[in-house]
């Protein structure tokens, strides 16, 4: 068991400190993230929607920006 050392003055700046496992931790992560399952025509356009741009991006038709002013 390894020993840590908290210092207070820098709990109580930061409002207190909360100690989790890892696999709680990432539990409470997953759990934030809102997962989607689209079913028929929505799940088939996306599908195809993904497709697309998969194959303009192997044939070089896609372009890297760094803002929406670059699309001029």
């Amino acid at each position: 068991m390894a020993t840590v050392t908290i210092n207070k003055k820098e709990v109580e700046k930061r409002d207190g400190v909360v100690i989790l496992s890892l696999k709680e931790y990432q539990r409470l992560i997953e759990g934030t993230i809102p997962t989607y399952y689209l079913k028929g025509r929505a799940a088939k356009d996306l599908d195809k929607m993904v497709n697309q741009g998969l194959k303009d991006y192997r044939t070089g038709k896609t372009r890297t920006i760094k803002s929406l002013a670059d699309l001029d």
